[in-house]
């Protein structure tokens, strides 16, 4: 008997405002679906203030959303809830719920579904758990990782976290070590935390010869110019401080003069960054590529020779994953589930959020490169086929009370 879910996530892609966020959720989604043993559903809340500001400035591009968009494998849903940036976290789950219910007692009347599920912990977990109860509905969450530790510091959202963990048919970890900070934090159920990780797409994320990889980079990137001889770092995410990106900079400073650095992604800390090479006279060295698409990504990281991420915080982030499929070894803290991804050497180093461990372990690394294939074998165990088998047999569990 084929299964349904209604999956409620504020992290999921948004045409035409932000097609690529949360794209991971998507492909989970998407993934699990495509068994045939679960019928997905999607309500993805666009949060924006009151008018006129909800229409004007950032928000305007997520007031053009469709109520619907039914032009992929899955039906998503995009009811507006009512957002005040900087206040109304500790609401947003109560605003959530308000403006989703309605439309999951509509679609559940048209075709009941089984579960209810939450992609982030705050501020859908909570709301989901209140969907899932006026549904007469199981419901499970997951989290992912800034979701505990940004908001599992905060008591009034902790204390909805907790409510809606108590009463979860499951609860989903990306890592062990995630599963370890929740249970300390109040956040398991009776049946424990399942850890559940991420999946990856190994037609589109594997390695490419370098050279090969480099060269085709001009068509993609016309603005990483890079020498025969130099040797690159890539940072990929957005550019906000918790990235750590003002780190790598820092690092490369004390990094012979062929080592460059790029830095792909987007965000507030763009003229700071800017800023911090100048400062430490590696501004040369430094490339701001902006929004790199999914396409030219993986040609990016297998043109690599590390990825350096020094996020202050992370779960198990997919850009990992991603670059190790590509033969990009890693420098990562040991945050997360950080320790669990990089199992092997030829995988990577953990080194501490220190400008001076981050060069030292980066300069080991280009000292003795090891072969893209072994760094990609570390990244063989995560695929969307055995991600989307997992979450079918722990929603199955769940939505039949077992």
């Amino acid at each position: 008997m084929k299964r349904r879910l209604l999956s409620i996530s504020t992290l999921y892609p948004a045409a035409p405002a932000r097609p690529g966020f949360g794209r991971f959720v998507a492909r989970q989604m998407e993934a699990l679906a495509a068994r045939g043993d679960w019928e997905v559903t999607v309500i993805n809340p666009i949060g924006l203030p009151p008018p006129p500001f909800g229409s004007a400035g950032r928000y305007k591009p997520l007031a053009a959303i469709p109520p619907v968009d039914r032009s992929g494998p899955i039906t998503v849903h995009h009811p507006r809830f009512l957002l005040i940036p900087g206040l109304s976290g500790r609401f947003n789950p109560w605003a959530i719920t308000r403006a989703v219910l309605p439309l999951a007692r509509r679609l559940h009347a048209e075709a009941p579904f089984d579960l209810v599920d939450a992609q982030f912990f705050y501020p859908d977990g909570p709301a989901a758990a209140k969907v899932a109860h006026a549904l007469g509905l199981p419901h499970a969450i997951k989290a992912r990782g800034s979701d505990i530790h940004l908001w599992g510091d905060r008591p009034p959202a902790l204390a909805q976290m907790r409510s809606a963990a108590r009463s979860a048919a499951a609860v989903l970890a990306v890592s062990g070590a995630l599963a370890r900070d929740m249970a300390a934090l109040g956040l398991a159920p009776s049946g424990g935390i399942t850890v559940h990780y991420t999946g990856l797409d190994h037609a589109r994320f594997q390695p490419v010869p370098r050279a090969a990889a480099r060269a085709s980079l001009s068509a993609g990137l016309p603005q990483l110019a890079l020498a025969p001889q130099d040797r690159l770092a890539v940072c990929v995410g957005a550019l906000i401080p918790i990235k750590g990106q003002a780190l790598a900079i820092e690092a490369l400073a004390s990094l012979p003069s062929d080592v460059q650095l790029a830095l792909a992604g987007t965000g507030a800390d763009d003229a700071a960054l800017r800023a911090r090479a100048a400062a430490h006279g590696v501004a040369s060295r430094v490339h701001f590529l902006g929004a790199v698409s999914h396409d030219v990504l993986p040609v990016l990281l297998a043109a690599a020779d590390v990825m350096v991420l020094p996020s202050e915080r992370e779960g198990l982030a997919n850009a990992w994953i991603e670059a190790l499929a590509c033969g990009a070894p890693l420098v990562i803290p040991p945050i997360g589930g950080a320790a669990e991804v990089l199992d092997r050497p030829a995988a990577g180093r953990l080194a501490a959020r220190a400008p001076a461990a981050i060069a030292a372990a980066i300069a080991e690394i280009l000292a003795a490169p090891p072969a893209q294939a072994d760094v990609a074998a570390s990244a063989a165990r995560f695929s969307w086929d055995v991600n989307a088998e997992a979450l079918a047999a722990i929603y199955e569990k769940a939505a039949s009370g077992r």
